[in-house]
């Protein structure tokens, strides 16, 4: 592939550009960093190595923590070190694969939601067939379908993108590399690369996203028709409403970042709403999928008694 750009490095102006509160948020973010490697690496462990956590919810959350392991190791690192540096360059390359590895884990994490909406649907509307529905091998295809399709969806992006060429300035107004802030560096025609990025990202966003919500719809009208106890009635509605948090959490910073058009955005806006989908919600998923729930609390106390 023939690259034409005439840029060999980008610089991350990071998340402000007040140099007295670049060591407050090295700590917070550090801090942030280090519980979501330690919440989400606890929970992949237990659920790998408890074989009564090996389920097909658990098969998911185990992937939702891989997941957001590798999602908080793309883009944090490299602002933590940018809070502390004042030559905040990135290469190309580097850009191109921070870009890449951003959209696969981001999007295969957006459908991995929606399977996992799916997976809690048929264990309570359907539980009697659960264990024929969902089972091993479907599981297993579920999870490779969503990643291999995550994978060749940021491939898009970064094989477009890198084909643009930079001519002008190399200061991305992010704290990392992103498809948007790069579009506004490109000199030439980028309308292509935006309605990809609208398109086929909004797709798969969108998608996941009412996917989910048909799940979360049908369990919500399903247990109120069918459920007579209040108490079971009131726990499982907890549950779900917890769950959609999570997702209206993830979903709506994303809806709203990319299926706007690049043009006629706010780089400052952006960086704020990032911050959601790269940064509390992987800190969040934990606590809220895993670590309310008994049996997780069980495994880590057999773990701990080992």
């Amino acid at each position: 592939m023939l690259n034409t750009t005439s840029a060999t490095e980008f610089l991350l102006l990071g998340v402000t550009d007040i140099q007295e509160l670049q060591p407050f948020f090295f700590v917070v973010f550090l801090t942030i960093y280090f519980i979501s490697m330690a919440g989400n690496g606890a929970i992949l462990m237990i659920v790998i190595s408890d074989p009564r956590l090996h389920s097909p919810m658990y098969f998911f959350l185990g992937n939702l923590s891989c997941l957001d392991i590798c999602y908080s190791m793309v883009t944090l690192p490299k602002m933590l070190q940018n809070f502390l540096s004042t030559y905040k360059a990135i290469s190309f390359l580097g850009c191109i694969s921070q870009l890449h590895f951003f959209h696969f884990l981001g999007s295969t994490e957006a459908m991995l939601l929606a399977v996992m909406a799916f997976d809690r649907f048929v264990a309570i509307c359907k539980p009697l067939h659960y264990t024929v529905i969902m089972n091993p091998q479907l599981c297993t295809q579920m999870a490779i379908t969503i990643w291999t399709i995550g994978f060749f969806h940021a491939l898009l992006h970064s094989v477009m993108t890198s084909r643009l060429n930079f001519c002008g300035s190399n200061c991305i107004h992010h704290f990392f590399c992103d498809v948007k802030p790069l579009l506004k560096l490109a000199c030439g025609n980028t309308e292509l690369n935006q309605w990809l990025l609208s398109t086929v990202t909004g797709t798969i966003a969108m998608g996941s996203f009412f996917l989910t919500f048909l799940s979360y719809f049908y369990i919500i009208t399903h247990l109120f028709f069918k459920t007579h106890s209040f108490g079971m009635l009131h726990k499982a509605l907890s549950t779900c409403a917890s769950h959609f948090m999570v997702v209206i959490l993830f979903y709506a910073p994303v809806l709203f970042t990319y299926i706007r058009p690049a043009s006629g955005t706010s780089m400052d806006q952006d960086r704020i709403i990032a911050i959601m989908y790269t940064v509390v919600t992987p800190v969040l998923n934990p606590l809220i999928y895993t670590l309310r729930n008994k049996e997780v609390k069980g495994a880590f106390n057999r773990a701990i008694e080992r």
